[in-house]
């Protein structure tokens, strides 16, 4: 089977979630921290309602690209606009929920190809939501859904797709079936990274660094491990040189 494969720089793989709550002085001592080591940061709905448009300015003062995960899910001319706004504050890459519909996801890249069009912006990665990797095939029945969560992630992965979305946000579990549905060039960014022997927080389906690049996450996305390590810097190089070998286990499976 095919997966996809990357010429990027494994630090560029690695995305570090800033979500931290204790002030905009704290965030952006991560920033200035991490900067050396990380090129992507994620801001999230913790640190966006803190710390609005200010947490954007700062990271890209400092040189840096932006995951806005804010999850726009909405009637579709609600979330166009805010992706709309998204572009002109410059983001790398953004994301909506795939529940949101069809609609919602032609529209919003409908709105993005055209202020970038206009305005000559650079073309952000737009991605969908599948199922959250804090949800398993219990949780989905409890919501009424009659289908297993992978199921599930690659009919939304699909819709997502004949939408125009650029790729999905979706648990290591589900790359192998995303790809047999949606080809090597659909990104395929990975949350709940985790170390092997961690457990006991909200995340249900986890995968270390390794395999979830060997396994042909485009990216990952890593928070915790980062922030609650000794020493963070030690750590994502440590996370750095697991996603090499990833990307070398994924080449000899080719």
């Amino acid at each position: 089977m095919m997966m996809s494969t990357s010429n990027k720089n494994p630090a560029e793989m690695l995305i570090f979630a800033l979500d931290v709550g204790k002030g905009v002085e704290e965030a952006t001592s991560w920033v200035e921290h991490l900067k050396d080591h990380i090129e992507i940061f994620k801001v999230g709905k913790e640190s966006f309602t803190r710390y609005g448009l200010s947490i954007i300015t700062l990271i890209q003062e400092r040189g840096k690209k932006i995951f806005l995960d804010l999850k726009f899910h909405d009637i579709p001319h609600t979330v166009a606009g805010a992706a709309a706004g998204a572009v002109e504050h410059g983001v790398f890459m953004f994301n909506v929920h795939a529940l949101g519909g069809k609609e919602m996801m032609e529209k919003t890249v409908a709105a993005v190809r055209r202020i970038v069009r206009d305005k000559g912006l650079p073309m952000p990665i737009i991605l969908a939501v599948t199922v959250l990797t804090s949800l398993n095939d219990g949780d989905l029945a409890r919501m009424g859904f009659h289908c297993r969560t992978d199921e599930l992630v690659v009919r939304l992965a699909r819709l997502a797709q004949d939408s125009g979305i650029s790729g999905v946000v979706a648990s290591a579990d589900d790359i192998d079936a995303i790809r047999e549905a949606c080809g090597p060039d659909f990104i395929v960014v990975t949350p709940g990274i985790r170390d092997a022997a961690e457990t006991g927080d909200d995340q249900k389906r986890t995968s270390t660094a390794r395999s979830a690049i060997a396994r042909g996450a485009d990216y990952i996305v890593v928070g915790r491990p980062i922030r609650n390590a000794e020493n963070p810097v030690e750590k994502v190089i440590q996370i750095v040189k697991e996603i090499t070998e990833g990307l070398a286990i994924r080449k000899k499976v080719l």
